[in-house]
Order: structure tokens, then C-alpha cells, then sequence
């Protein structure tokens, strides 16, 4: 083997825009499509609305428009605007920013100078201007390099601070935005700053009780135990109540910034509301009672926060500043004080909320003797030879290498033989997973947690996911129902997601669970093959084609190679989130689908039969 050379020549030094480019995921996570609301056009449009909304903070400017029209993002603040002179440095040189001067951004959520930077330098047109008394500075980027800086002219414009930017599609591709998506990212800036105006696409969002409203919208007020319990202080919002469903369901946040994967503030918020509602009761209720069916909304501001990545999904600080408490003293302290007095003055909330505990305590003991047969059931099952076929980034005890790589891995649910036979060998053995189910599992709707348990099937599926006690130690970041496109299919389909909503709604909330998009045609000839996802996209592939079109529709995923199957699971992956929308109903959902013989269900079918007769 002949030797590499290692000279001067192999060292580089790559200028900012290069390095953001060449490793994205290192400032924006992944990329993905646009079909999850963590991918990276997601982020790329945060980082520009972050400027904004810190300009809000300090005072300046109580509006903020954001158009998204045909891949294009459009921003406009009406702060105080960027320095004339700084418009190119500002969005173009690396560590360059007005949040260093922490006496103007003590509380910010940007802090390092890079989010704008990244925005440019990940799309294929970028355009910023400042507008400052009279006079507007533009300046017009591609792909991080400036085309033209404008010269200052006049202008009668209010002062602010306009963005416009184009994904670059060579890195992020075939993205859409989702609607959906985007609005839930603004309806959390509302929330967390009440009275600002965001308007979206010729919506207007705003909130008057911030957390208070992010509760009431998110939640089915009918399905709550007791009014939202709204709590605030300096530097501190909390909003809780408890449900009925299972799991639990956090929105966090610090300075702003949606902390999706927690942190040290929702640790410390948990472990507070444990003790505070200890004291108050006067009894040790076990910390699964407390926290079972909780609702909760907490924000708080830190100083000078630290982030364990760039795109500042969780908060690593221990304290609230450089001479601040901890953040578990500060959550403790408040929590002690403002909830337990407010438990007093409401005596009709506090006994709800102990009922709620109660009862959680009752169902948990009930299952007990269930949970451990059912464990030591799941370990003579060999589970991890027999049902799942684990990926690589995983080590043979189960647990993932590292939180980056945990983000990155996938499991696809299958049944049947030949559909997990297919996967399996066209998976990337590094990241994804197969879990392979055994005919039609049960239909679970209005059962108790304790068919988990009992149901050999569904107590592997949460053994494999690991979702058994914490969502947030979940072993795949996205779990995928992957079945047939036939009636059958659909079916099994029908009944994972009645699982899923039934006993982890908070995984669905979480946005970890998908449905796969397998191709339902094959349109080919000599030269050329296409493999289409709707009857449109063979029409359109028959067109396209030269010589006589072979058409095959493809029923079972068993039914495509997994040579073929390889494009269909890699880089080009077509994923449907499963999303809930504001205010679901879940046990009005599941009732409607999965009920026994529902009016509302029979009328929809015979309201929309279609009867398909042939032509003579």
C-alpha cells in the first residue's frame, strides 16, 4: 500500500461562508425537506426572526410581517434597524453582531454572531436592508458571497430591518415550507412576548396571556382537570395544568428560543414541581403520580445562556448568569413560593390536581405486577434477535452512542416477512432500524395502559423504542410506520396510530412519529424508469417516455427489490409527519376511527360512496 503524503499542501483554511457550507449541520442540525419542524429551513428562518424578536425585547419595534411565497422568505421588523454602516459586516462576517455588548442584549437568544451568516450563507439569494432615519442600506448575497452593496439612498419607509433569502436547493433538496410548521414556530414568538404583532401571510398572530394562551391552544379544554394555572416572575412564566392523557407534555423555553429537547430548566422545573407539590400535600406522592397527564409551559430568561448545539434546542447552563443562582434554586425557589400560595388561595384547583395525582397513583399500582412479568417476558423474547433488527449507532446494550448521533437514526415498523426482508437489506445499517410486527396488532382504543403490558406485541414495540417510562429517552429520533398501500395496510396503519395516540401521545407531539411514502407505480421502458407516488405522477412519467410504457402498481412493500427499495429509504425518503393539530380531541379522534360502528363514521362513508361503474 503506497504511503499518503502529509505536507503544508493538505493543511486548508476555509473562510466562514465555506465551513457553513461544507458543514451545515454543525450551525443549522439537519437538513431534511421541510417535512419535520426541526429541519433546517426551519432554523435558517429563526435565526433571521431571533434578530427581530430581540429588537422587541429591548423595546424597539411592536410588529414583525413574514411573507413565505414560492420558496422565498420575506422578514421585515420595525426596530431600530442595522447600522448603515455595519448592514454588510453584520450579516456576512463571522462573530460579528451587537449582542456582545451584553448592557443592550443582556437576555438575548442570538449571542455568538453566526445565525444571520448561516442564513446567507445557505441560500441561493439573500437580501438585507436597513432602514434608519430617512435614509435605507441594501446590500445582495449568494451563497454567502455579495453581488452588490448598495449605496444609501432616501426613503420614507418606517426604520427596521428587512430579510429576504432563497434555500439554496442544492443543499436543501426539493425542501417545502409547511404552512402548519411555520406558523406554530411564529405562535411561539407570540406567546412569549404578549402584545407583539406577527403578521403571516395576511394572518395576524398575537397573544394577550402568553403561556396561559400557548396552553389553552395546544391543549382540548374540555380535557383538563382544572383551569391553567398561570404563574409569573422576573425572568421566570410558568403555565401547568394536568390532562387525562398518558406521558407528559412540556413546551420549554429559554430566552425565547424553543428548547425542543429540554435542558437543564425542564430538569429543574420537574424536580421542582415534585417537591413543591410534596410540601403542599403533605404526603410523599411518588414522582411518576405528579408528573403523569401534567401540562406544562415554562420560559425563563438567562443570562449569557450556553446551548449544547448552535441551533439552541437545549439549555446546558447550570446558572442563571455569571452571578446568578442555579437555575434548580431558581426554579425551586419560585415554584415554592408562587404555586404553593396560589394552591391556598384556589383550594377547588389543588383538590383537583391531588385527585388527578390519586388516580395516577391507583393506575400505576394496578399495572405493577403486569410491568415486571411483562419485562422479564420481553427478555426471554430475545427481542433484539427476533423482532428488531438494531442499526449501528446504537451499542448491544441498547443505548445510543451520543445525543448527535440519536438525532441522525431512524425505525421502520413493518409486517410481514417479505416487507421487513425488503428494508432490511436496503437500509443504512448505521442509522436505520426495523422493528417487524406479526399480523394486525390490536385495536386498542379505550383500553388501559395495561394491554402495553399484556399484548406481547405492543410491550416489544415500547421495549424497542424504549418509551416506556420517558419519551425523551427515545432510541430513534423518528419512528416510521412503513405497511402496504392496500386496504389491510391501511388498516394496520389505522391501529399503530390509535397505539401511539392512545398510550404516547407526547411522542406524536414531539413530532418523532412518521408515515413512509413508498412509491404506489413503477413507469418504465428501454431507456428510462420512473417510480411514481400518485396516478398524476404516472401520467405524467407515461408522457415522458419515448416507447411503449410498462406500468406495474406496486400493493406490497415486499413486492419492491430492495435495490429499488435503496432510493425510496435514503437521501431522497419521502416522509408524512404525523402532526396533531391545536385543541385535538384525541379520545373524539380515536372514537370517530376506531369506535365500534359510530353514526358520525357510517353517515361520512355513506355521504361520500362513490360507486365506479365499468363503460359498456
Amino acid at each position: 500500500m503506497a504511503e499518503a503524503t502529509y505536507t503544508e499542501d493538505n493543511i486548508r483554511s476555509l473562510d466562514w461562508k465555506e465551513h457553513i457550507r461544507m458543514r451545515p449541520g454543525m450551525y443549522i442540525g439537519k437538513l431534511g425537506d421541510g417535512s419535520s419542524p426541526d429541519d433546517g429551513i426551519y432554523i435558517l428562518l429563526k435565526e433571521v426572526i431571533d434578530n427581530s424578536i430581540d429588537e422587541y425585547v429591548m423595546g424597539h419595534g411592536r410588529q414583525i410581517d413574514v411573507v413565505i411565497e414560492d420558496g422565498t422568505v420575506k422578514v421585515r421588523d420595525y426596530g431600530r434597524g442595522i447600522p448603515l454602516g455595519k448592514v454588510v459586516d453584520v450579516v456576512s462576517k463571522i462573530n460579528t453582531g451587537g449582542k456582545y455588548d451584553s448592557k443592550a442584549f443582556k437576555k438575548a437568544v442570538g449571542l455568538n454572531g453566526v445565525g444571520l451568516k448561516a442564513t446567507n450563507a445557505l441560500s441561493d439569494d439573500f437580501r438585507v436592508y436597513a432602514v434608519r432615519e430617512g435614509k435605507l442600506k441594501q446590500a445582495d448575497f449568494s451563497e454567502g458571497n455579495l453581488v452588490k452593496e448598495h449605496k444609501p439612498t432616501k426613503t420614507s419607509e418606517q426604520n427596521g430591518t428587512f430579510v429576504s433569502f432563497v434555500p439554496d436547493g442544492n443543499i436543501f433538496k426539493k425542501y417545502r415550507f409547511r404552512t402548519d410548521f411555520v406558523e406554530n414556530q411564529l405562535w411561539n414568538y407570540a406567546y412569549l412576548n404578549a402584545g407583539l404583532k406577527i403578521n403571516f401571510n395576511g394572518k395576524t398572530l398575537v397573544s394577550k396571556n402568553g403561556l396561559r394562551d400557548l396552553l389553552e391552544r395546544k391543549t382540548n379544554v374540555e380535557q383538563l382537570r382544572y383551569d391553567v394555572i398561570h404563574l409569573k416572575g422576573d425572568d421566570i412564566e410558568v403555565a401547568m395544568t394536568h390532562g387525562n392523557a398518558y406521558g407528559e407534555t412540556y413546551f420549554s423555553f429559554v430566552n425565547g428560543q424553543h428548547t425542543t429537547q429540554g435542558g437543564t430548566h425542564l430538569i429543574a422545573f420537574r424536580q421542582a414541581l415534585v417537591e413543591t407539590l410534596q410540601k403542599h400535600y403533605n404526603k410523599n406522592y411518588d414522582r411518576k403520580d405528579i408528573l403523569a397527564s401534567v401540562i406544562a409551559a415554562i420560559a425563563i430568561k438567562v443570562e449569557e445562556p450556553v446551548f449544547e448545539s448552535q441551533t439552541k434546542t437545549k439549555l446546558g447552563s447550570t446558572d442563571m448568569g455569571p452571578k446568578g443562582p442555579t437555575v434548580q434554586t431558581f426554579l425551586k425557589n419560585f415554584l415554592l413560593e408562587k404555586l404553593d400560595n396560589f394552591l391556598h388561595k384556589n383550594p377547588t384547583i389543588a383538590q383537583a390536581l391531588e385527585k388527578r395525582i390519586k388516580q395516577s397513583e391507583r393506575e400505576r399500582k394496578e399495572i405493577a405486577g403486569i410491568k415486571k412479568l411483562a419485562n422479564q417476558r420481553a427478555k426471554k423474547a430475545n427481542l433484539h434477535n427476533k423482532k428488531l433488527r438494531d442499526c449501528r449507532a446504537h451499542f448491544s446494550d441498547g443505548k445510543t452512542k451520543d445525543e448527535e448521533t440519536r438525532l441522525g437514526t431512524t425505525i421502520f415498523i413493518t409486517e410481514g416477512d417479505s416487507a421487513s426482508g425488503s428494508i432490511t437489506v436496503a437500509r443504512d445499517v448505521q442509522t436505520q432500524a426495523v422493528f417487524s410486527l406479526r399480523g394486525k396488532p390490536l385495536n386498542c382504543y379505550g383500553l388501559t395502559k395495561k394491554v402495553v403490558y399484556e399484548n406481547e406485541e405492543f410491550n416489544l414495540l415500547q421495549h424497542a423504542l424504549n418509551i416506556e417510562d420517558d419519551i425523551d429517552e427515545i432510541r430513534y429520533n423518528r419512528v416510521v410506520i412503513a405497511t402496504d398501500a392496500d386496504v389491510d395496510g391501511m388498516h394496520i396503519r389505522l391501529l399503530l396510530l390509535t397505539f401511539f395516540l392512545q398510550f404516547f401521545p407526547d411522542m406524536v407531539e414531539k413530532g418523532h412519529l412518521y408515515i413512509l411514502e413508498t412509491p404506489l407505480f413503477r413507469v418504465r421502458d428501454k431507456q428510462k424508469t420512473y417510480y411514481c407516488y400518485s396516478e398524476e405522477e404516472k401520467q405524467q412519467a407515461i408522457g415522458k417516455l419515448r416507447g411503449k410504457a410498462e406500468i406495474t402498481r406496486f400493493k406490497g412493500l415486499g413486492e419492491i427489490s430492495p435495490n429499488e427499495f435503496k432510493d425510496f429509504i435514503g437521501d431522497d425518503i419521502r416522509l408524512e409527519p404525523v402532526v396533531m393539530a391545536d385543541n385535538t380531541n384525541i379520545d373524539d379522534l380515536l372514537s370517530y376511527y376506531m369506535g365500534k360502528n359510530t353514526p358520525s363514521r357510517q353517515n361520512f362513508i355513506i355521504d361520500n360512496l362513490r360507486v365506479e361503474r365499468d363503460e359498456e
